[in-house]
This record gives structure tokens, C-alpha cells and sequence, in this order.
């Protein structure tokens, strides 16, 4: 206490006007317009300053949880998709919605692992058979086709993507019925090739090509590329088009697997008729 009463009278003088000068400067801020406004208009922007970066912080942290959430409201509206469904009653066209049925579901993954840069490439996905996914099924972005799965594991499952061999997905130029495969040559990650394409058909540059559907894996109308060029094969009464992948495979990491809840029934008609003499 009598350091404290020792301190006190030691710096007496000092502490007076510091007391002196906060009252002035509070009396000043007050009543003078202008600095009071600076004064304001300052702290407003470093406060301001400080909410933006705890607003960056908070969306790096809730990145994943906006980005499942995105995927829901994704999944919402594919299932609003006419591809989504089968239309009931040989085609008939009523009002009432009863009358489709689902015939797609869409299941949401995150991309932990992929390569883009091999002959065959394939990406890793963080659902597997335990999420009912299954070799076969087709995988896409918000932006185009990504490839097809290719074995599962309980909780994960790898993708064949577009960037490899013999993927054999079945493709068609928009608004027409030429239909032709689509393939890789392993040379760019952000073009492939549309094969068998008549060259009697007449193209035009940046056309849109998207999935054929038919083949049970995806639907029809799910973006793939955009025709970059073309050249007659020689000798074949064919086009070499090159197209542009919408998706760049370099980045992706959000995708959905495609469900077709009536392949089964799809399989086994399609075989009986294989089998028929």
C-alpha cells in the first residue's frame, strides 16, 4: 500500500494530465462535427477490417459444410430433371406428376484423390458399397461427365474418368440424333475425341455434345463438351472431332453418382432378347 501511495504522488502531476487530457479530448470529439466524424469514420473501418477477416475465417472453416449443402440443393433440383424420370402411361401427356416415376437418384461424394496427367487416369471418391455404390454407375459435376466407377471398396470407390482408354461412353451433338462414343487419345486433360460421326452430317464449331442416355448409366443431356474442331478421317467416310471438355479434371472435387433404379429391370429385358434365337 505504500508503494502504491509512493507511486501516486511520484507521478501526481503526470497522471493529472492524462485525466485532464481525456476529458478535453472527450469534450472535443463530442461537440466538433468533423473530428468527430474521422474519429468514427476510422474506427468504423477498422472494425469493419476485423469483421471481414473473421467472415474469411468462418467461410474457410464452413467450407465443407456449404459445400454438402450445396450438393443437397444440387440433388433437389436433378430430381426436377424430366431426364430424372419415366413417363407412365405409353407416353400420354397428363398434368398430374403422380404419373412419372423416378427413375434416377443422385448420391453426393467428394473427391480426395485423382490424377489427370497418365495414359488411364482415375479419381477417389469418399463413398463406397456401404452408400449402395456399385461398379458401373456413372459419375458427374456440376459441369459435365466425369467418368464411371470402377470398383468399390465399404467407404470408398475409384473412377474410371473421361481422360482414359475405352470408356465407351455413348455421346450425341445437341439438338440431332448423331450419336458417336466418346474417347482419349492421352494427349490434353482438357480435350477428347467424338468417334463415329458421319461426314455427311454437317458440323459447326463450339456445337454442344452432351450424354446419349439409353445405356442405363446416365441420362440423356448431361453436358460433355463443346466440338473445338473437326477433320475428315481419310479414307473413312467419317469426322475426327476434337471437343472441349466442360469439366477441367485438373480440379474437380465435388461430384454426384448416378442411381438408375430401374437398370436391373433394363439388364434383364435387354438379355432375354440377347438369348432369344
Amino acid at each position: 500500500m505504500r508503494n502504491f501511495i509512493a507511486f501516486i504522488k511520484h507521478f501526481q502531476v503526470l497522471l493529472i494530465f492524462a485525466l485532464l487530457q481525456g476529458i478535453a479530448l472527450s469534450f472535443y470529439f463530442s461537440f466538433v462535427q468533423f473530428p468527430r466524424s474521422q474519429y468514427l469514420t476510422t474506427a468504423g473501418a477498422v472494425q469493419g477490417s476485423i469483421l471481414s477477416i473473421r467472415n474469411d475465417l468462418t467461410k474457410h472453416f464452413n467450407l465443407e459444410e456449404n459445400n454438402t449443402l450445396l450438393q443437397k440443393q444440387n440433388i433437389e433440383l436433378l430430381k426436377k430433371n424430366p431426364q430424372s424420370f419415366i413417363p407412365q402411361e405409353n407416353g400420354l401427356v397428363k398434368i398430374n406428376d403422380t404419373l412419372q416415376r423416378l427413375q434416377y437418384e443422385y448420391i453426393p461424394a467428394v473427391v480426395i484423390n485423382s490424377t489427370y496427367d497418365k495414359r488411364d487416369n482415375y479419381f477417389t471418391i469418399n463413398i463406397g458399397s456401404n452408400q449402395g455404390i456399385k461398379r458401373g454407375m456413372g459419375v458427374f459435376s456440376t459441369k459435365g461427365v466425369v467418368g464411371i466407377i470402377h470398383n468399390t471398396s465399404s467407404n470408398f470407390a475409384v473412377i474410371k474418368s473421361c481422360l482414359t482408354q475405352k470408356l465407351n461412353i455413348a455421346i450425341v451433338i445437341d439438338k440431332t440424333t448423331e450419336f458417336g462414343f466418346l474417347e482419349w487419345k492421352g494427349l490434353d486433360a482438357r480435350r477428347g475425341t467424338m468417334t463415329g460421326v458421319s461426314n455427311d452430317f454437317e458440323l459447326k464449331k463450339w456445337t454442344k455434345i452432351i450424354t446419349r442416355g439409353g445405356g442405363g448409366v446416365f441420362p440423356r443431356g448431361i453436358p460433355v463438351g463443346k466440338i473445338e474442331s473437326f477433320d475428315v478421317i481419310e479414307g473413312e467416310p467419317l469426322w475426327d472431332i476434337t471437343l472441349l471438355f466442360e469439366e477441367n479434371f485438373k480440379s474437380i472435387q465435388n461430384v454426384y453418382v448416378i442411381k438408375n433404379l430401374l437398370l436391373e429391370e433394363q439388364k434383364s429385358l435387354e438379355e432375354e432378347v440377347q438369348d432369344q434365337p
